[in-house]
């Protein structure tokens, strides 16, 4: 473990991500900070735990101990949109979901300063992660890259109405081969949840950037509705009953798409 990643390494040809997991903000660092963005309302609460199945199927996992308020991991680190023409967050935000201020005033992050927090944090993670999928890569002819993500199912900020539950984001079909990404949709409908694949959400930029199905790297983002095994307000208490079910669900999504990208 690192101040910036906990890596546990597996031989299974699966690494599952969970870059917005942390809530590391460095003292220096904190008192620039308002309230609201100390809460840490836009956490990706208890990933860690509702993949805590991934030693079963003999995956690597990888996860973020530092906040997505410092630097977020999901974003390419020239800061370019993703989404062009809709609204989203940035590689070190601004503001929260919800539009709260995420810095005290005259402490927005200066050019350099953000130049520092791709140095310090943003590349070391990425270099473990590209340096785990050669390595899997390199004892497989296939790998499957699973970006585990969760958010607030309410955010009229950034989507109307209420989020599905499952999130499924491959570039619309670009980062994961066919058999792949329709093992994964079918694991998530035959759960009972809502679920759409490349809709609001198609993958940022951990799915894009590595996913490379002709070169055997297939990566899945998964945006998981937090209404689906927690309470989506602080202290963002885990509902044990709804984690049990949806875990299920995710042990089932991700079975199933290893075995497809398996048969390959």
């Amino acid at each position: 473990m690192t101040e910036i990643y906990k890596l546990t390494r597996g031989k299974a040809p699966l690494l599952i991500s969970i870059p917005h997991l942390g809530i590391h903000i460095q003292n220096e660092l904190r008192e620039t900070y308002t309230d609201a963005a100390l809460a840490l309302a836009d956490t990706d609460w208890h990933l860690d735990r509702l993949y805590d199945f991934a030693h079963e199927l003999g995956a690597t996992v990888l996860s973020a101990n530092v906040s997505r308020y410092v630097i977020d991991l999901n974003r390419p680190s020239s800061d370019e949109s993703l989404y062009p023409g809709q609204l989203t967050t940035s590689l070190c935000p601004e503001q929260t979901f919800r539009g709260e201020a995420v810095y005290r005033d005259g402490h927005i992050p200066s050019t350099d300063e953000k130049i520092w927090r791709v140095k310090a944090h943003w590349q070391p993670y990425h270099d473990c992660l590209a340096e785990e999928l050669r390595r899997l890569r390199g004892e497989n002819p296939h790998v499957l890259l699973w970006d585990a993500h969760s958010i607030a199912s309410v955010l009229p900020r950034l989507f109307d109405g209420k989020l599905p539950d499952l999130n499924i984001g491959t570039q619309d079909g670009r980062t994961a081969a066919e058999c792949v990404l329709r093992a994964a949709t079918s694991g998530a409908a035959r759960s009972g949840y809502t679920w759409v694949a490349d809709g609001r959400f198609k993958g940022g930029f951990i799915t894009r950037h590595y996913g490379a199905p002709q070169e055997g790297i297939h990566a899945i983002q998964l945006e998981m509705s937090q209404s689906t095994y927690m309470e989506e307000v602080a202290p963002f208490r885990l509902i044990s009953h709804r984690a049990r079910m949806v875990k299920q669900t995710l042990k089932t999504m991700v079975g199933s798409a290893l075995d497809a990208m398996n048969t390959l």
